[in-house]
């Protein structure tokens, strides 16, 4: 367990830089636009039953509706930060097992009495476990910042909500929904885990290229079979199904995509899906085969990565 966490621990202390001041900055940036609109006045312009929200004092129905929106929607002020997750692991997993290689640092590491089993492992752990859970309290810290600022503003023209929010259980049921979706992301961010590991461990240069090109190439390859010989070849399964899934899969949410065919995304009422019904339904992604295929696919290529460690020297 020690040895764990020492590999966890040198691995954040060499990528911190992209883990973790990159969503820092993303969510920086994100804080100073909100907050510039509204200090500038933008508030007023947003209107609620012919009535602008930052001009005059909400009571009644009208105010309760706006609580409940702010407690259950604050988070989305941190959305983009989540979306550049994909990003960070993506790449991150792309060098994780090449670029040791590459600077020489894989004769220092083999040197120690630690196994390519638990290297390779930690890194597993730090793609999908840890820095989600950065992100993840990133975008909380955020989205309570704008809530806050909002709430301010609101009750400086009279409308006091700090109360209602604070009172609704949606408030702290966000952030726990949130989180709670850490495991749905492991299952499904495997399989792009694992293929990113396996080329990292392989490639001896232009990982990017055999990454995405080889999946894309035998696409476009087996399109043009398809269409141009008349093959009896199934091009968009293999596209979705195959491409999407060992490229796409460490996007947050793109498990809505991969498992559309068995989940609907649904709520009661009108307007966007509420956070139980996002919540929900992506735990029912989990009943289809397809996630489970994608599981043992990734622990596959994780187990490769390890044996082509074992084998690779530098390059």
């Amino acid at each position: 367990m020690k040895t764990m966490k020492w590999l966890i621990k040198r691995e954040m202390w060499e990528n911190k830089g992209m883990l973790v001041w990159t969503p820092v900055a993303i969510a920086s940036a994100i804080a100073l636009l909100a907050l510039s609109a509204l200090f500038l006045g933008k508030l007023d312009s947003i209107f609620i039953e012919g009535q602008a929200i930052g001009t005059v004092t909400i009571e009644g129905a009208v105010r309760a509706r706006i609580a409940d929106t702010l407690a259950q929607a604050y988070l989305g002020a941190g959305m983009p930060v989540l979306m550049v997750l994909g990003l960070l692991v993506f790449f991150y997993c792309l060098g994780a097992l090449h670029d040791e290689r590459r600077d020489r640092s894989l004769l220092f590491w083999k040197s120690l009495p630690v196994s390519d089993a638990t290297t390779v492992l930690s890194k597993v752990l730090l793609a999908m476990v840890v820095a989600p859970l950065i992100t993840m309290g990133i975008t909380i810290v955020l989205g309570l910042l704008v809530l806050v600022v909002s709430c301010a503003i609101l009750l400086n023209h009279g409308t006091n909500l700090f109360g209602a929010v604070l009172g609704s259980p949606e408030f702290y049921l966000a952030p726990l929904r949130l989180v709670g979706l850490l495991p749905v992301y492991v299952l499904w961010a495997l399989p792009t885990v694992g293929w990113l590991l396996m080329v990292s461990s392989m490639a001896r240069s232009k990982v990017f290229l055999w990454a995405v090109g080889t999946p894309v190439i035998t696409t476009l390859l087996l399109l043009w079979a398809q269409k141009a010989l008349h093959f009896g070849i199934n091009a968009p399964w293999f596209a979705s199904h195959i491409t999407n899934r060992i490229l796409l899969g460490v996007v947050p949410g793109s498990w809505f995509a991969f498992s559309r065919d068995t989940v609907t995304l649904s709520h009661e009422g009108n307007g966007p899906p509420l956070p139980d019904a996002i919540f929900r339904t992506s735990w029912e992604t989990l009943a289809g085969p397809s996630v489970w295929v994608g599981v043992v696919a990734g622990i596959a290529m994780i187990a490769v990565a390890v044996y082509m460690r074992r084998r690779r020297e530098e390059v």
